[in-house]
């Protein structure tokens, strides 16, 4: 009997201009459980250059994507970007620096990879707290938040309790 495949009901996609093998390549290296499912390359060359990448399927820590090359009409932006969940600080470390090389960092744990793509970079707790109902706590937690580019739990944590920041 031959197996079936699942596929999700919602993927994640990304068109790059022509980066798409390279930045696969880069971010299955980033995460822990990840790998590549499937290449496909161009036959025609319709879209891009015969034997080129045409389509990528992939999967980063258990989550299955999508990417193309579509050419340089594709641009990303801050409007869109992949949010990823840390349960430890050394966690959150780790995965910003790698995904920084080549990049640029922004504000609120946000920043863009040397491909363009955008990311946040969070600490698991973050969203317990800001589903909080005291105000006064995720109002601190969101103030906290603006004053940094890599998320810091344990700043996070004394904003949260309403502790002064460390010097």
């Amino acid at each position: 009997m031959a197996t079936q495949t699942i596929i999700p009901k919602i993927l994640p996609s990304l068109v790059f201009d022509n980066q798409a093998e390279e930045a696969v390549n880069f971010y299955v290296s980033v995460f822990k459980n990840s790998g590549i499912i499937n290449i496909i390359r161009s036959a025609e060359g319709q879209f891009v250059p015969k034997g080129q990448v045409s389509l990528i399927a992939f999967y980063l820590d258990g989550q299955e994507f999508r990417v193309a090359n579509g050419g340089p009409t594709f641009k990303f932006s801050e409007g869109l970007s992949i949010y990823m969940n840390c349960e430890t600080q050394e966690e959150i470390d780790e995965v910003w620096e790698k995904l920084l090389e080549g990049g640029q960092p922004q504000e609120c744990g946000w920043l863009k990879d040397k491909f363009g793509v955008y990311w946040q970079i969070a600490p698991s707790i973050l969203w317990e707290m800001m589903k909080d109902p005291d105000t006064k706590k995720t109002q601190r937690v969101l103030n906290a938040i603006y004053q940094m580019q890599k998320l810091d739990i344990a700043e996070i944590q004394r904003a949260y309790n309403g502790e002064s920041p460390e010097p």
